[in-house]
């Protein structure tokens, strides 16, 4: 079984992701959406913690580099790429959202060598921004050379992609948001209807929300 579906049986099966249209969730961007996604409840479940470290170090010996370091974004990848630097025995960094107010005032935290090849791992991709700033404070910070981001799951919205592209970035998901509805019309957790209607939320979050 291709790893983006059973990751998404995953997600399901122990709660991660929850699917509502009446109502919507609301997230800390203020965007209302029909899914909610959480992979750090995958930390406490040992079985599909280790497939989802399986899948992202798989992906990342798919790429076009052999990187000299792992990077998480922070705070939500913190977990999942440490785990995969310890797997591939390879140094691990975490880049804060903003510069620390004290001390060096840095955003990448460890013994960070300048120029090093970087991938980053992100828990998930939503509109593209924690990834895209991570990937830029390490080629500021840094002097890194990274263009690759590995992702658990995304919502495969268009904003997203955009970002990527204007970045020069290439994001690596894992499992998607149309694999996840296509497992979930299988459980019969939703109908077809719904399903078709949630999945107009990637194209247009915004005109999704103001149709409700």
């Amino acid at each position: 079984m291709p790893h983006g579906k059973r990751i998404a049986e995953l997600l399901v099966d122990i709660g991660a992701v929850k699917l509502s249209i009446d109502p919507p969730f609301t997230w800390t961007s203020g965007i209302k959406s029909p899914i909610y996604c959480d992979n750090r409840m995958i930390y406490s479940h040992p079985e599909a913690r280790n497939f989802v470290v399986d899948a992202l170090v798989s992906r990342i010996k798919a790429l076009h580099v052999e990187p000299d370091c792992i990077a998480g974004t922070a705070t939500a990848a913190i977990g999942w790429a440490a785990l995969v630097a310890d797997r591939m025995d390879l140094p691990f960094v975490y880049v804060r959202s903003k510069a620390k107010e004290h001390g060096a005032k840095k955003r990448i935290e460890g013994d960070f060598k300048e120029g090093w090849d970087v991938v980053v791992v992100e828990d998930l991709i939503s509109t593209g921004g924690s990834a895209i700033s991570t990937v830029e404070a390490l080629r500021e910070e840094g002097s890194a050379t990274c263009s690759d981001v590995v992702a658990i799951f995304t919502y495969e919205m268009v904003a997203a992609n955009e970002k990527a592209q204007n970045a020069s970035v290439k994001f690596h998901p894992i499992a998607t948001f149309g694999t996840l509805l296509d497992v979930a019309l299988e459980e019969g957790r939703l109908g077809s209807e719904e399903i078709a209607h949630i999945a107009k939320f990637a194209e247009n979050p915004k005109k999704w929300s103001e149709a409700l």
